[in-house]
């Protein structure tokens, strides 16, 4: 019997270090970028609408910025990199965590700055997955979109930041409230800022925004040349 009980025991210790190890190997491999992506055009372009209509709970909101701050444990192999992202990840998981709770302190923008530091080391990792190995190909391409979308995430998060700080950040057709539901407008202006469209609904109001919002353009412009420039060089050593 208990010999049984130990092998049944085994058995669920292998078949979670068999999970464990695809799912870190799966986010190495350039599927990945496929499926990061999907999650990505879905945070940036789907979720917006959702939240200004009310058609998603705050919770699910922050689960889908909790999961991509996930999979940025699983890519790399350094194991400094491997840590520095899960003290990260937990620490963003902790402060969502108090946020919800009942306690009379929310920590929302230690949260928010949390938050950029894992956006940007979550950028840094995709490059760095992008440009392994020498090679180029479609998935290549769409690891090159993935960081493009993901500066345009960061660039939300900062202007947060910049509000909860300063009190404002942007101003024109719209009420921000200090709150998730504001992320839809932040992305939305973050996104003009990049692809260096500026409809002018929205605009920067302090030197703060209006430095970043130039920078997000600066990267609109020279990062797709650059990054495919690279790629295509590299494939060719």
């Amino acid at each position: 019997m208990e010999e049984s009980f130990q092998e049944v025991k085994d058995f669920k210790k292998r078949t979670l270090k068999r999970v464990f190890t695809n799912f870190t190997e799966y986010w190495l491999t350039d599927g990945s970028f496929g499926l990061l992506l999907l999650i990505l055009l879905f945070t940036i372009f789907i979720l917006p609408i959702l939240i200004e209509y009310g058609h998603v709970e705050m919770i699910f909101v922050n689960l889908v910025f909790l999961f991509l701050f996930f999979t940025g444990i699983w890519s790399s192999t350094q194991r400094f990199l491997i840590i520095f992202t899960a003290l990260l990840f937990f620490a963003q998981l902790t402060l969502r965590i108090l946020r919800f709770s009942d306690l009379p302190v929310q920590f929302y923008l230690t949260e928010r700055i949390v938050g950029i530091l894992n956006m940007s080391i979550f950028i840094f990792l995709n490059l760095r997955l992008l440009f392994r190995d020498r090679e180029f190909n479609v998935y290549r391409v769409i690891g090159a979109i993935n960081v493009y979308l993901c500066v345009a995430l960061l660039g939300a998060f900062v202007f947060e930041i910049i509000h909860l700080t300063l009190g404002n950040s942007i101003s024109g057709e719209l009420d921000l409230k200090g709150l998730d539901d504001d992320y839809a407008q932040y992305i939305y202006f973050s996104l003009v800022s990049l692809t260096t469209v500026g409809f002018g609904d929205l605009y920067p109001v302090n030197i703060m925004s209006k430095m970043l919002s130039v920078f997000l353009s600066t990267v609109g412009i020279l990062y797709p040349a650059v990054v495919i420039a690279k790629l295509v060089s590299e494939s060719k050593r």
